[in-house]
Order: structure tokens, then sequence, then C-alpha cells
């Protein structure tokens, strides 16, 4: 942890108690149920953590604030946002039962009142957000068809509320077959030496712009 703290001012000192309980944890959890392959975990914290917390060096959430991580996985990036920011509320989803177990269990065990995690798909969530979530699920036309009813506009945060999304690549032709664009892009690998880094961004698209994203041919 110590290697990568410096980069994320932002973070809290006791959200760094709880990442450290978290790390811990979820190497626990991964020999029993690959949420990340075996040769990277060994990068635990210095790239699927670092990937996550970039974020909080672009994002501030004022309190009361609703996210929905789609597609959470092992909980990338909802636990550890779900940590860094106890002002706000996360739901966490995903269609892998044995995934949701582990993420409910991590909430549960680091004492995560903020979170809750759910065996569900995003049509099946009749609520809006302020901002949805996601690390390279789905390519990005069929990400959107999924959660283009569970945004709400508004602007109460330093960004205004839409999709935040991870993805890694050449990205012209998703966006394209979307038909809408990011309003903000942000490039990791400017802020890493890693070259895990090359080619990784996170992807702001506003809440305005969503409604026109144009279905999966």
């Amino acid at each position: 942890m110590k290697a990568i703290k410096d980069q994320f001012p932002n973070v809290s000192d006791a959200a760094w108690t709880t990442l450290e309980d978290w790390a811990g944890r979820l190497r626990d959890w991964n020999e029993k149920i690959n949420l990340i392959s075996r040769k990277d975990i060994d990068h635990l914290e210095s790239r699927h953590l670092a990937h996550c917390l970039a974020i909080t060096n672009h994002l501030k959430l004022m309190n009361g604030a609703r996210i929905l991580d789609v597609g959470t996985g092992g909980g990338f990036p909802g636990v550890i946002m779900a940590i860094c920011y106890p002002q706000a509320h996360f739901t966490l989803i995903d269609s892998v039962g044995k995934k949701i177990a582990v993420v409910q269990d991590l909430i549960d065990r680091l004492g995560l009142k903020n979170a809750e995690a759910r065996q569900c798909r995003a049509e099946q969530i009749n609520k809006q957000f302020d901002f949805i979530t996601g690390r390279a699920v789905k390519n990005l036309p069929e990400y959107f068809s999924w959660i283009k009813g569970n945004l709400r506009r508004g602007e109460r945060n330093s960004l205004p509320n839409g999709v935040l999304y991870w993805k890694g690549g050449t990205l012209e032709d998703e966006f394209k077959a979307l038909g809408i664009r990011p309003r903000k892009t942000i490039s990791l690998e400017g802020s890493f030496a890693d070259p895990y880094f090359e080619q990784k961004y996170i992807l702001h698209f506003d809440a305005r712009d969503v409604p026109r994203a144009r279905k999966p041919v």
C-alpha cells in the first residue's frame, strides 16, 4: 500500500486502513474463487487497486450520492469506492451468484454500512442513481443498453451525473457504434509508470447524453 499511497492524496487514513484489510481478505477469497487471475494477484495493489483509486483524483461526491456498480465481479470498482466515499451509497450488482456472495462477505466483514450487493441485472433495478460505474464489463453499446433507465440528471457532485467506465485499448469504433462520446476522458498512462496502464482510461459520459446512446447491433 505504501508504494501507491502518495498517488491518491484524497484517500483518508481511515480508508487506507480499511483497504489494507480488504486486500488481505480479497487474497484469501481469490484462493477459493478466481476473482483475479492467479498471475495478476501479485499486482493487486499496484494495478487493480490503483486502477480503481484513480477516480478519487477526479471525483468528489456529496452526502447522499447514489452509485450503481454494474458487473461488479469481485467488487471492482464498487467496494473500493465505497471505502473511499463513506458519504455516498453504493449498490453493487452482478449476475454471477458466487461473486456477489464474495462481495457481500467483504462488505459485511469490512463494516461498510454504505454498500449492498445484489445478484441481478441492471434492467431489474427500478431506481435511479447519480453515477453508474463499470470496469471493462462489456462493449460500450451493450453496456449502455442495460443501464439507460437507471441514471438521473444532476450536477451536485464535482462531475455531472453520468456513467464512469474503466476501459482500455482503442475506443473510437465503440464511440461510433454508441453514437455518443464521453465528456471527459481520464488517461491513466500519464499517472503511472507501469506499462499496464498504457491505453487505459476512465470515461465520463454525461447523464444528459446517455438517452441518445444507440442500441447494440
